[in-house]
């Protein structure tokens, strides 16, 4: 028999560049498993959850340019959703193959039957369904193109008779075609970015990832202007390492350092960022903004002129159009604000909580100092964000990754999965929140099948921590918040994996460096304070204002010892609120 569709995708997508399909087989995937173990090109990532395997090939696309992720008809690429909705939103190139009951029952209300065009709509940027031979020939190129060049997710429906069926060729190219450019503005409009430059007295420049490549552009542009360098989350490990004019990260995790040298600018330069939170960005001065795509320049800020292009490419044609400064009084007292933040910060994470409750601050620390300088992190969405984004240092050669434009719980433990096999030769981190980790859980299983050395810190404080400050800022006593949780040493011990449970913060040092010292996979559940909380960069009135009668009702409903508790958690960030 000639060669099947399933075996032109296994070849195709090898060429270009995918080495791994996270996915659970079965049904109409079956054809495409075997084309895989026939091949012997591409591994097949057998995974406990699709959810985890677009997790995991969300972080793989994001560390190695392209990834790919499977689920068979119906509920298995249902199940695709939401981890392709964080890869899609994260920029990541990732071609899903969504695997179909036979085309001729498409219509029938057949078993498994699903609709992938409408499912996937919304969290993709190619999205179609092949039914024929030919058809497939021509999409599958077609998707890979955009994946990597629009940097989106291209999902295929592939219906398993077409996949056993014999494979026709395409009159286009066989896959996609790389291609590099320069893409800045035209120099009539640098000279105008020029020009406002020129005429600021007090200038900030906040980077988002789109600065990935341009960490020394940025660096020499800020010594040029004296302006304070502020990030977002996502650009942290990109631009906060050898930059002597970082101020921090701003937005509900930040710090007041690069709140406040935003808000005192006259001239507030983007790069790069789609930053969500419009309520952290000034109103009151002007604003230029560079990015990749010109369709998200203005629609967070009140942007004055807008510049589309490469971060790197628009600075390295801009800087020779500047005159260097003499004054820094501006920067100097941005970076003296955020000198003073870090020694505060220092005595913070230095408090070590108390047996059963021990600092997540301090923690935090402890993974910071025994992590290697070139470690990858992932962080669960919630509280570990927190920890993850205050007190993990950028190196230049470590990277952190985290459902950060989607914001899904359960993110860490697969796209740790994802990056272990990535990135081989790196340290992989994977800091847990327990309410994340226990959703999905059972790709523990699949760390073990492929011997995965993931380090999995969980931050085991026995409640949803991010979802109980919410509620209280609200105003709302907490509820329905608490984790009922099991031993997690144990439960990693059944699955093959070294288990550690940290609950004296005294020996918690010890338990982490064994920990981080040990070959191959290990989990550590430590024990951490449920009523710590993360200070955003600027408490509203209301905020306050809320979390007062919050307190109150929990008074008035019996519960005295929480408000006590929280109070007594807290006291060492009242510097932070002064």
């Amino acid at each position: 028999m000639g060669k099947k569709v399933a075996d032109q995708l296994v070849e195709t997508i090898y060429r270009a560049g995918i080495r791994h399909i996270y996915a659970v087989t079965g049904d109409s995937l079956n054809e495409v498993n075997d084309a895989v173990r026939r091949a012997g090109t591409v591994r097949w990532i057998h995974m406990r959850h699709e959810e985890s395997g677009a997790f995991a090939a969300a972080a793989e696309a994001e560390l190695n340019g392209i990834a790919c992720c499977a689920g068979s008809s119906g509920p298995g690429h249902v199940h695709l959703i939401n981890g392709l909705y964080d890869a899609h939103r994260s920029n990541c190139s990732v071609l899903a193959i969504a695997s179909t009951c036979p085309s001729d029952q498409f219509g029938t209300g057949y078993f498994q039957e699903t609709n992938p065009i409408r499912l996937f709509d919304d969290c993709s940027g190619y999205n179609q369904m092949a039914v024929t031979s030919a058809q497939f020939a021509r999409m599958l190129p077609a998707a890979l193109q955009h994946a990597v060049h629009k940097r989106e997710v291209a999902v295929i429906g592939l219906p398993g008779d077409v996949a056993a069926g014999p494979c026709a060729e395409s009159p286009g190219a066989s896959g996609p075609l790389p291609s590099h450019s320069l893409y800045r503005p035209l120099d009539g409009e640098l000279r105008q970015l020029a020009a406002m430059i020129g005429s600021a007295e007090r200038i900030t420049i906040f980077c988002g990832i789109g600065a990935r490549e341009a960490h020394d552009e940025v660096v020499r542009l800020a010594a040029l202007l004296k302006a304070p360098v502020a990030y977002t989350f996502k650009a942290k490990m990109e631009v906060q390492y050898d930059n002597p004019y970082e101020v921090g990260m701003t937005g509900l995790l930040g710090l007041p350092s690069a709140y406040t040298a935003m808000h005192e600018s006259d001239l507030l330069l983007l790069l790069g960022t789609d930053f969500p939170y419009d309520c952290f960005l000034p109103q009151e001065c002007r604003i230029a903004q560079v990015d990749l795509r010109p369709e998200r320049i203005g629609r967070r800020a009140r942007v004055e002129l807008g510049l589309a292009g490469d971060v790197k490419d628009t600075l390295q044609a801009l800087i020779p159009m500047l005159q260097e400064r003499s004054g820094s009084s501006f920067l100097d007292r941005q970076l003296k604000i955020y000198r003073e933040l870090c020694d505060t910060m220092a005595v913070v994470a230095s408090k070590r909580g108390s047996a059963g409750n021990i600092a997540p601050e301090y923690v935090a620390t402890l993974i910071d100092s025994l992590a290697s300088d070139s470690a990858i992190f992932t962080v669960d969405t919630g509280m570990c964000c927190v920890w993850g984004a205050r007190y993990l240092r950028a190196t230049g050669r470590r990277r952190m990754l985290g459902s950060f434009n989607h914001g899904s719980m359960a993110n860490a433990l697969p796209m740790a999965i994802g990056a272990a096999l990535a990135r081989p030769g790196q340290e992989v981190v994977a800091l847990c929140g327990d309410g994340g980790f226990t959703m999905l859980l059972g790709d523990l299983a699949t760390i073990v099948e492929q011997k995965l050395p993931v380090k999995i810190v969980v931050f085991n404080n026995r409640s949803l921590g991010m979802v109980k400050l919410e509620m209280e800022v609200a105003g709302l006593p907490d509820w329905q918040t608490d984790m009922c949780n099991p031993d997690f040493e144990m439960i990693a011990r059944a699955m093959g994996i070294k288990g550690f449970t940290v609950d004296d913060p005294d020996r918690a040092e010890e338990v982490l460096t064994e920990a981080f010292d040990t070959p191959g996979p290990v989990l550590v559940s430590v024990q951490t304070d449920p009523n710590a909380l993360a200070m955003p960069p600027k408490v509203e009135f209301a905020q306050m204002k809320g979390f007062a009668l919050a307190m109150t009702k929990l008074i008035l409903s019996g519960r005295t010892d929480e408000v006590i508790a929280t109070a007594k958690s807290n006291l060492k960030h009242l510097r932070e609120l002064v």
